[in-house]
């Protein structure tokens, strides 16, 4: 054989060798990952050739994804009764677009597939049953969750809301506004499907409908962050008795940028130099809480920023949540500024709830879950809820300290909501943002648990960009009402 023949026939063979390594690669190696890509078609018609399970609310009575017998080629549609309120949690099963939040990550277990069926699997082959996927049981109260929707959507809120039992780390309710209606999405309708898909994912579309907010947005939390500071002072062997400044402002170190409280007003009696901590916070004084923080300093912040999960970088509910954070914090007055949670602080609408609820259950941190139980399709228990500590983030006696804190904040916080003989635990918030913070409508906090000595629900509420009152937006006047409505919702609160 020539030389230029035994070339030729050489990278012949080194082709049909990749080709070979190619094919072996895919079928052996990532199988498994285009199988379960959202957008391989193939999956998800023989998906719909057998009944999805359904997802339900904590106590088994509200479906919020269920599935209906169809004549077309796609042998069961999946409809939401429940609509928008709830496709925060259920996300929505798209034959185009795939599948978002509980219906994706838990997607094994709704059509067939997981391994924990496979018994169930090999009995319907050989009974000729009908396949059936399994079934999931939220942690949400339907009528926690239902409540808080129709609060923020009622003003019509950009923003969220999250509510856990503060126990057990339960998501009692889980919400994001603007949002959208799945069974848009689940239809099979094509053309139905592409003008939904494509009015909610238009580019300059600031609403962001398809983002959900509580897990997958990060906001300055703006002075709910006093609870980290406060808290870190408490550990600190300070008390609620520590003295702090009460000047209406303070210059932040090494510039010339005044720190001022509220509408420049003083902490507390205008003839009083100083404020007790307790005073301070629920005033909410920034000049107090910004030499607070430089006086514990930047390691001290940061631990107990951690130990209430900010930082936390693979939690999962089990949708991923993004991560929180502090920032570098690199002089004082960064300082300053992180000690009233603005700067580079940035927060998940979830984290906050983590910090209410964490004060609210003497101080221990519980992993948030969505999922109450895994069920198999004739609803027996296949696996249930089991509670996740995470850590002590503060002592039960300063956990306690700073609960009765939050008390008095809560009595110097308007808004409508207050029920008689519901003590709430409370503290607001008013972060600017943007690139010209003075002139932009804040975004507007709430973080709360209740009753305030017996805690069974904590909530985090952020309303993007002063809600409906511009300007003059502040976490009492825009967010507190919507905090109150959802805690109002939970059975044997609020005077039901």
């Amino acid at each position: 054989m020539n030389t230029p023949l035994r070339r030729v026939g050489i990278a012949m063979l080194a082709m049909l060798v990749l080709l070979l390594g190619n094919i072996t690669y895919i079928q052996m190696v990532n199988a498994d990952d285009y199988r379960a890509d959202s957008r391989n078609q193939r999956v998800l018609l023989d998906e719909y050739s057998r009944e999805r399970g359904k997802i339900i609310s904590n106590d088994g009575k509200q479906l919020l994804a269920t599935v209906t017998p169809t004549n077309d080629r796609l042998k069961y549609l999946r409809q939401y009764p429940l609509g928008a309120a709830f496709a925060t949690v259920t996300g929505y099963y798209s034959v185009r677009y795939g599948a978002r939040a509980l219906e994706r990550s838990e997607d094994e277990i709704l059509n067939g597939s997981d391994d924990r069926l496979f018994v169930r699997r090999l009995s319907d082959i050989i009974t000729g049953r009908d396949p059936r996927g399994g079934n999931i049981q939220t942690t949400i109260d339907s009528r926690v969750q239902q409540a808080a929707y129709d609060a923020m959507t009622a003003s019509n809120y950009t923003g969220a809301v999250v509510a856990l039992r503060p126990q057990t780390g339960e998501i009692l309710a889980m919400v994001s506004t603007p949002t959208y209606d799945p069974n848009q999405l689940s239809t099979h309708d094509s053309d139905e499907q592409e003008a939904a898909w494509l009015s909610l994912t238009k580019k300059d579309d600031p609403r962001k409908p398809m983002i959900n907010r509580a897990i997958q947005e990060v906001y300055p939390p703006g002075s709910t962050f006093k609870l980290v500071v406060a808290a870190a002072a408490l550990e600190d062997g300070q008390t609620k008795d520590t003295q702090l400044t009460a000047a209406n402002n303070v210059q932040l170190p090494g510039t010339r940028t005044d720190l001022e409280n509220f509408n420049g007003g003083h902490c507390g009696p205008a003839d009083q130099q100083t404020a007790s901590l307790e005073t301070a916070l629920a005033l909410s004084c920034n000049t107090a809480f910004a030499t607070l923080a430089d006086q514990l300093g930047k390691q001290k912040l940061q631990e107990q920023a951690q130990k209430f999960g900010i930082g936390q970088t693979d939690l999962q509910i089990p949708m991923g949540v993004v991560t929180s954070g502090l920032g570098p914090m690199p002089d004082k007055a960064s300082l300053y500024q992180t000690g009233i949670g603005q700067r580079d602080v940035q927060l998940t609408p979830m984290q906050d709830a983590m910090i209410a609820a964490t004060i609210a259950n003497n101080g221990v941190l519980m992993r948030p879950q969505l999922v109450q139980k895994v069920l198999a399709p004739d609803l027996s228990v296949m696996s249930d809820f089991a509670a996740d500590d995470l850590g002590r983030a503060m002592s039960t006696s300063n956990a306690n300290t700073l609960r009765d804190m939050m008390k008095k904040s809560e009595d110097n916080t308007k808004g409508n909501g207050k029920v008689n003989g519901l003590v709430i635990a409370s503290k607001t918030g008013t972060a600017e943002h943007g690139n010209d913070p003075k002139k932009t409508p804040p975004h507007a906090w709430y973080v709360a648990f209740a009753p305030a000595d017996n805690p069974q629900i904590a909530v985090a509420v952020l309303v993007e960009s002063g809600g409906n009152r511009g300007l003059a937006a502040t976490g009492g006047s825009v967010a507190a009402s919507v905090g109150r409505a959802t805690i109002n919702a939970l059975p044997g609160i609020g005077g039901r």
